[in-house]
């Protein structure tokens, strides 16, 4: 089954929150973890990572925080998943050496690229700002957006 990690899902959550937050506005990983029950630990750890990857600024003192350090319309769930998770992978054909011991007599490897490719275009055209826009509870917007698409099969 394909299933984003805990990192990946509670990455996008945070960068879901800051996108609604505004231009400027920073939020703590605290009010963040609780604001979704997160725990604090593991998402001050994504949130380090994703300042270091260049997704994020942290910012100093008691009133620091995070906040996205680009317009959240040019921050894509692929760049956070691959911040964090690093390139997604469906099979062991799409890594860096592309065999596993079927390579030979494999009869799925060139319709598994096509899903593989798939997933990859999809997650790199749902940017932050649709996933703002999208409400709980599923609606998402128009049926076609890569967030709607995204909200029905998440």
């Amino acid at each position: 089954m394909l299933k984003l990690t805990k990192k990946a899902d509670y990455g996008l959550i945070a960068m879901r929150h800051l996108a609604l937050a505004g231009a400027g506005n920073a939020s703590s990983a605290k009010e963040i973890a609780e604001a979704y029950s997160i725990p604090l630990p593991l998402l001050a750890k994504i949130l380090q990572r994703l300042a270091k990857t260049g997704l994020l600024e942290s910012l100093p003192g008691s009133n620091g925080g995070y906040r996205l350090m680009r317009h959240p319309a040019s921050i894509t769930a692929l760049e956070v998943i691959g911040a964090l998770e690093g390139p997604v992978l469906l099979t062991s054909c799409y890594t860096v050496h592309g065999e596993c011991g079927q390579s030979g007599r494999c009869t799925v490897r060139e319709p598994l690229r096509k899903v593989h490719e798939g997933i990859i275009r999809l997650l790199g055209t749902i940017t932050m700002s649709e996933m703002s826009e999208s409400r709980e509870g599923g609606d998402a917007g128009s049926s076609g957006s890569g967030a709607a698409v995204l909200s029905q099969v998440y």
